[in-house]
């Protein structure tokens, strides 16, 4: 090979892509996710007897709300269109539904059109979660098993809205917790990874690889 051959050859090794400089945003979002649907989930379980029954109202807002949209904002950073995706997608639920719970529920002509109103929300995120949680199976297990909690949570809901049948509600409430249980353990594991430490929490492979 010549000299000037050599000079224009292309080099065999693609440049290195830069960091994105942003820390993993997912263990946000899956916290800020975990503890509203905690809250309202109690209270769907009847947990919150001696309670308002109000404590996810700010939290919807501020935190499942405000906190998860940042960190779908932060995924798109990152160029992950899945944690983008749900995490914008489930930030804007919770405000949405803060704001119902604030403006609409209260001028409701009955209790059972409130209900309603519920259901139909629940159901059309329910179609959201179910395409979410087929493609969170090439993601890990944690993640789908998020996904898969959530489904049965949001179909035990809307059905239970819509018949406006209590023990169907209370049972989308036990569900909810254990959802916002496996969303905490996935956000625990997220940053025990981030740190990189000792202490390193598994997700599993995914299902479909």
């Amino acid at each position: 090979m010549s000299v000037s051959e050599d000079r224009t050859a292309q080099p065999s090794v693609q440049p290195a892509v830069p960091a994105s400089g942003i820390a993993d945003p997912a263990p946000l979002g899956l916290a800020a996710f975990a503890l509203t649907t905690f809250l309202l989930s109690a209270t769907n379980a009847g947990w919150t007897t001696h309670a308002t029954g109000n404590a996810w109202l700010g939290y919807a807002l501020a935190y499942g709300g405000l906190c998860q949209l940042l960190a779908g904002m932060w995924e798109f950073r990152n160029r992950n269109v899945f944690g983008s995706t749900a995490f914008s997608t489930y930030g804007g639920f919770w405000i949405g539904l803060g704001l119902w719970a604030l403006l609409v529920a209260p001028h409701a002509l009955s209790a059972t059109a409130a209900a309603h109103d519920l259901g139909w929300i629940l159901l059309a995120f329910a179609i959201f979660n179910t395409y979410m949680l087929i493609l969170s199976s090439q993601v890990n297990m944690a993640v789908f098993a998020v996904f898969l909690f959530l489904e049965i949570t949001e179909i035990l809901l809307f059905v239970g809205n819509f018949t406006v049948n209590t023990g169907t509600i209370k049972a989308g409430g036990y569900v909810g917790i254990v959802t916002a249980l496996v969303a905490w353990y996935t956000s625990a594991a997220g940053v025990s990874n981030g740190i990189g430490g000792r202490v390193r929490l598994p997700v599993g492979r995914p299902l479909l690889a």
